[in-house]
């Protein structure tokens, strides 16, 4: 569906055509999306920054998410996560935010994040699998009173985008396929993004 990132990037750019020139603050959520919103963000004549979520992982299945957490420690746990153990969970929401903290001192450590109030913001993902980690980062991004906010992503099942829509975001999403099963299958080209190409987007 979408060769790589910069291809999804590209495509999705031009569906936010409208805000072009409107000064947008395109906020990437780690790693992933990082190029992507680099990209889309010089398209449109914006700024580009970070916004720190992390998903919460299950018990011993490590890729699958039972809700996320944003830099302020907001926390979101997904309906069929309501049977985790209380304990796990908040040990696992201790380990996220401590990542979050660590990421947030190595991607941007001379500066504080670009304030969104009163901005068009836009937050980018590369995808969205069970919505956690973007339910998470435009919830605390509502809080801090931007003039409109967006979800941009490529790729996304009908359930997960429902949830962001009745967050009332807008949502960018330029396909909705009805098998998905993961947000890399719908990329030829789908590497891993790495630690020392986000600082160097950052300081660039």
């Amino acid at each position: 569906m979408f060769r790589d990132r910069q291809d999804a990037a590209n495509q999705l750019a031009e569906a936010l055509g409208p805000y072009a020139g409107r000064n947008p603050l395109v906020l990437a959520i780690p790693r992933g999306a990082v190029p992507m919103a680099r990209t889309i963000a010089g398209k449109l004549g914006g700024e580009f920054d970070l916004v720190l979520v992390r998903k919460l992982c299950a018990p011993y299945q490590p890729e699958f998410a039972i809700g996320a957490i944003d830099e302020s420690g907001w926390t979101y746990v997904a309906p069929h996560a309501i049977a985790i153990d209380a304990g796990y969970l908040a040990q696992e929401k201790c380990r996220q935010l401590e990542t979050i903290r660590r990421r947030r001192a190595q991607y941007t450590p001379v500066r504080a994040p670009i304030d969104p109030a009163g901005r068009i913001v836009i937050v980018v993902d590369d995808g969205l699998a069970t919505g956690a980690t973007m339910i998470a980062a435009l919830h605390g991004l509502k809080h801090r009173r931007p003039a409109e906010l967006v979800c941009a992503v490529p790729v996304a099942p009908a359930d997960s985008l429902e949830k962001i829509r009745a967050l009332g975001v807008m949502t960018v999403c330029l396909e909705v396929p009805l098998y998905f099963q993961s947000v890399g299958q719908f990329y030829e080209n789908f590497p891993q993004v790495e630690d020392e190409e986000v600082v160097a987007l950052l300081a660039d």
